[in-house]
């Protein structure tokens, strides 16, 4: 696994609480993932056809953007093989005509008042009739950051972007949705 990190490397700290940002998830996050596909394609040990994106959050959102048609730049390797999103930000995607050329999996929380589940539904029913590729899980009662192991539901205050407008959104393990998170990621990734 490689986890490029968008952000320190450019001399940036956590992203939550920032509303203008210099790191954009469709474009420079676009970029250092197309990057990682491309030198983990050039490991001895890596299965070039078997690369798949995957993000939690602002990373999922990235991972999202990274599958639409028209991004990829072919260079010799093959494309990514799937994504895995994780409570992404979809209100953007959804008002874009996302869709994927991968297969793609977005597992999100019902409860989730960061991140809402209702903007991914829409985005993946709007894709439908342009992309076969979508599926969608929305977990009930789970919230943001609900794979996190043993983190006590709580609320954050001060953030950029939350669904209400209020800056506030809860965050918090929900061990059901955790666990069947984990099944489908081992299913889905070795498909």
């Amino acid at each position: 696994m490689v986890f490029p990190d968008s952000f320190t490397t450019r001399n940036l700290a956590n992203q939550c609480r920032v509303r203008e940002r210099k790191v954009r998830s469709s474009r420079e996050r676009v970029a250092d993932a197309q990057a990682a596909r491309r030198w983990m394609q050039a490991q001895a040990w890596t299965r070039k056809d078997r690369v798949s994106v995957m993000g939690w959050s602002n990373g999922g959102i990235a991972a999202l953007w990274s599958v639409r048609p028209g991004v990829y730049g072919r260079g010799g390797q093959p494309d990514f093989h799937s994504a895995v999103a994780f409570y992404p930000g979809c209100r953007r995607l959804a008002t874009s005509a996302w869709s994927a050329r991968v297969p793609s999996l977005i597992l999100i929380g019902r409860s989730d008042d960061w991140t809402p589940a209702a903007n991914c539904e829409q985005m993946v029913a709007g894709a439908k009739g342009r992309s076969a590729h979508a599926s969608i899980v929305v977990y009930p009662g789970a919230y943001h950051e609900f794979d996190r192991p043993d983190y006590p539901v709580h609320m954050l205050a001060g953030l950029a972007y939350s669904a209400d407008g209020s800056g506030r959104a809860h965050v918090g393990t929900n061990a059901a949705a955790r666990e069947d998170s984990i099944r489908r990621i081992k299913q889905w990734l070795t498909r």
